[in-house]
């Protein structure tokens, strides 16, 4: 790592101790910084994570914020989960700490060169194909960020010539000062995060601040064929390359050849890389195929805009499985979609009322009071040769901590029906918990 000695003897609070803050406290812990750690929740998941911490002399408080934690600090870290009406964000405000995210505090202490991909959809396929592309080409590549661990807890292994490929989000990006990826990928811009953000503006505007440290001697990547997108162009100080689908490569891998061009790498190689990937855990996989019905797995799809392209590439009839958090999103950009493809839709979570009224009227529609149950009743309603998608259009926190828990849970429910059939044994839910058809 570099410039650690900058963090000796700082006073840090870390607001929020999910992935990111615990391993930015124990990061900061082993560099010298006195730190401290304030969470909002008490929770099983808080108070697991607090056993994880490396060092005792970390100070740490649970389900509140107080102004202790705050007031005469030299940096607030502030966890992505963590919105700025949090009171520990609005006391840094008033008692002049300065806030920044956990990547800035990453970026800060990394040797190895970033690229750091960003976007409403295809962010993580992404930054894991140029990923594998910088391993095949014989580099060393951590893949990290918002896929995997976070950025903190795998710069200490980093080199200078090593490769960091970094997912980011919006929410991430809104605190950072002075990161300055080598590499910027913006991949495309939809309607998402409206529940954090008042307006598409806004949200464009957190996106933006992947590029606003580059220089001439960095490279921004941009979607020629998103109008947000390739707009930016002219607001960056960075050397602009652009890509665009075609009939050979669909978005995602023409950003992935876009990348490798700018570093040199054979495109010959890159494409070996495309025909070998199996793709990643949560997106598109197929978990089992009972009774000729195919059981798809596609929880990291928390846009509209997602589900589409899980529709898309759907073989047969679907049952699609939906609902969560809602974040702001237009549900019925996909009515015409559902119309064409999918017999029956089964809806979860705090957002099934607005998704019923965005798509009545474009296929059946039931509720199940839980994914599990949900699981159970697409698998009494299909026929062989259907597909039960789960692909939400929503974020998970109502029912889960992530969208990584969301998609295990499914998984265990299906593998659960896949274990019962060879014994011939009967899929049931009580009749006082089959939901009810509604439309």
């Amino acid at each position: 790592m570099i410039n650690t000695d900058y963090f000796r003897n700082k006073k840090i609070t870390i607001v929020g101790l999910a992935r990111s803050g615990l391993a930015c406290a124990n990061l900061l812990s082993d560099l010298g910084s006195q730190v401290s750690i304030t969470d909002n929740n008490d929770t099983e998941a808080t108070r697991a994570n607090l056993e994880k911490l490396k060092s005792k002399k970390i100070k740490s408080e649970l389900g509140r914020h107080t102004p202790e934690f705050v007031k005469g600090q030299d940096l607030l870290v502030v966890s992505p989960g963590v919105p700025d009406t949090a009171l520990a964000v609005k006391w840094a405000e008033e008692f002049k700490v300065p806030a920044v995210s956990e990547i800035e505090i990453a970026a800060f202490l990394c040797p190895a060169t970033i690229i750091a991909v960003t976007g409403t959809n295809g962010k993580t396929t992404v930054t894991t194909l140029i990923g594998r592309v910088l391993e095949k080409k014989g580099e060393r590549a951590i893949v990290c960020g918002n896929i995997g661990n976070p950025f903190s807890g795998e710069v200490s292994k980093l080199r200078e010539k090593d490769f960091v490929c970094l997912e980011v989000s919006s929410f991430q990006l809104e605190k950072i000062r002075g990161f300055k990826p080598k590499i910027s990928v913006i991949l495309n811009f939809s309607r998402n995060h409206l529940d954090r953000y008042k307006d598409m503006r806004e949200y464009l505007e957190a996106k933006k601040r992947i590029f606003m440290n580059q220089d001439k001697e960095d490279y921004l990547v941009l979607n020629y064929q998103d109008p947000l997108a390739k707009e930016l162009s002219g607001q960056a100080r960075a050397r602009t390359f652009y890509f665009s689908k075609d009939g050979d490569f669909n978005p995602n891998q023409a950003a992935v050849l876009a990348v490798a061009s700018i570093l040199g790498i054979d495109r010959e190689l890159v494409l070996r890389v495309f025909k070998e990937f199996k793709g990643i855990e949560h997106r598109l996989e197929e978990v089992a195929e009972v009774n000729k019905v195919k059981f798809i797995n596609d929880s990291k799809a928390t846009t509209v805009d997602s589900a589409i392209w899980a529709l898309e590439n759907m073989p047969g009839p679907v049952i699609l499985i939906a609902g969560g958090k809602d974040k702001g999103c237009d549900y019925g950009a996909i009515s015409a979609l559902i119309k064409k493809k999918v017999k029956e839709i089964i809806l979860i979570g705090e957002a099934k009322e607005k998704i019923k009224k965005s798509l009545s009227g474009c296929s059946r529609l039931s509720e199940a009071p839980s994914l599990e149950e949900a699981v159970g009743l697409a698998f009494l309603k299909s026929q062989p040769g259907d597909c039960v998608l789960l692909s939400p259009m929503c974020a998970s926190f109502d029912m889960f901590s992530n969208y990584e828990e969301r998609g295990r849970v499914f998984k265990q429910a299906v593998n659960l029906i896949k274990s019962q059939i060879p014994n011939h044994k009967q899929i049931t839910i009580p009749n006082d918990q089959i939901p009810k058809l509604i439309i």
